[in-house]
């Protein structure tokens, strides 16, 4: 069956699956790939001594901090262009990331690009989602924006099984290759997006100026997200790599791990809005955190295959999960202020970049200087989320 919603703007309608199409696609790109296809390719940067262990983890953090320039920049951006345009330019500019890491002219070289790459994830991330959703039915925004995030499961399943098959050719190969894919699915989503990207200019920049109001309970949540961001961020980074050289398995086995990590992923986004559903979205981001945790604090405590396995696919399953939750608690608590609501979530998203970002940078410092300690990144990690939980919990006892 096919949906579409009324676009009042311009008096036609407007197919979900094609926006909702566009909108995966463009995770897939941003997130699924720019970011996430680093993580596989990692070991095989360092054994191929492009740049040396030392120094790649920091390339990997230079993405998230790009993310948190993209994200802070998107709402400026949709400002002054259509958020379309701006959509568009951000796939195009991960495509042409893509292509220039394929040539390791320099670590500056590689950097700067990583970053930009980073720029289009963090615009996408922000702007993707709203400006579908905006023109979806209310009962149909649950799935739809279940279907948008899982577009990053699909991106990292598609790294762990794409890479590893490009290595084969050769690293420069590989980099070219998911410029490839990433150029199809740009193309997939160029005429995906609505033909009109919201409310009109005197509206939006009504809504510009309404300031969320901040209870003790969504100050809470801004403070669990970023936390949350600090608790995913070793296996982002280093969970291949832990696999292929921690333990000695090879580059093989640690893309296997990663696939497992992006089959979580894929499932994760609508499992979690499921819970949410049948929980409410307060209990249902205590569950996240508990079993964020314990997967987490795993590779720190045991190198079980099978734990590690366990470990994978349930961080896998809440790096995009966690996302609905939070967007649906913060809609939630601002039920009454529907135009704080977007507000609310820019600055959600921006202290989980902040703190990512953060994380990348200290815990690649911590990796170099450590002699390669592997199990104190995903122990602070696991703490990161304790903490997390335990703030949640004190503030739903104190308002009781």
């Amino acid at each position: 069956m096919r949906y579409a919603v009324l676009n009042r703007s311009e008096g036609g309608t407007f197919p979900i699956w094609r926006g909702v199409l566009a909108g995966a696609s463009a995770s897939l790109v941003g997130i699924g790939l720019a970011r996430f296809a680093y993580t596989p390719l990692l070991p095989a940067i360092i054994g191929a001594h492009w740049f040396p262990a030392s120094t790649a983890a920091y390339l990997g953090a230079a993405n998230l901090g790009g993310y948190l320039a993209g994200a802070l920049a998107a709402g400026l951006l949709a400002r002054h262009a259509r958020a379309a345009s701006v959509l568009r330019a951000m796939m195009v500019l991960a495509t042409t990331a893509f292509v220039a890491c394929a040539f390791p002219v320099s670590f500056l070289w590689f950097f700067a690009w990583r970053f930009l790459s980073g720029i289009s994830g963090g615009a996408l991330m922000v702007l993707a989602a709203p400006t579908i959703i905006a023109h979806v039915a209310p009962s149909r925004r649950g799935f739809a924006s279940g279907a948008i995030f899982t577009g990053i499961g699909l991106g990292i399943a598609a790294s762990g099984t794409i890479v590893p098959l490009l290595l084969r050719q050769g690293l420069t190969e590989t980099w070219l290759g998911l410029a490839a894919v990433s150029l199809l699915l740009t193309l997939v989503a160029w005429n995906g997006w609505p033909p009109q990207d919201g409310p009109r200019p005197a509206q939006a920049n009504a809504h510009t100026h309404v300031k969320a109001p901040a209870p003790p309970a969504l100050r809470a949540l801004f403070a669990e997200y970023a936390l949350n961001a600090v608790g995913l961020v070793p296996h982002m980074i280093f969970l291949v790599d832990f696999v292929a050289r921690g333990l000695g398995k090879g580059v093989d086995a640690g893309a296997e791990f990663w696939v497992l990590y992006g089959l979580g992923a894929i499932a994760g986004p609508l499992l979690a809005g499921h819970l949410a559903d049948r929980a409410g979205f307060g209990p249902a981001l205590r569950v996240a955190y508990l079993l964020q945790l314990a997967a987490v604090a795993l590779p720190a405590v045991s190198s079980n295959t099978g734990l590690l396995m366990v470990s994978s696919v349930l961080v896998g399953a809440f790096t995009p999960g966690i996302v609905p939750l939070v967007l649906g608690r913060v809609n939630e608590l601002l039920a009454h202020h529907p135009a704080a609501q977007k507000g609310a979530w820019s600055t959600a998203t921006t202290g989980f970049a902040v703190l990512q970002a953060l994380a990348a940078y200290g815990l690649s410092f911590l990796f170099s200087n450590s002699g390669g300690d592997y199990r104190l990144l995903f122990a602070i990690g696991a703490v990161a989320l304790a903490v997390a939980l335990a703030v949640d919990l004190f503030v739903a006892l104190r308002s009781k």
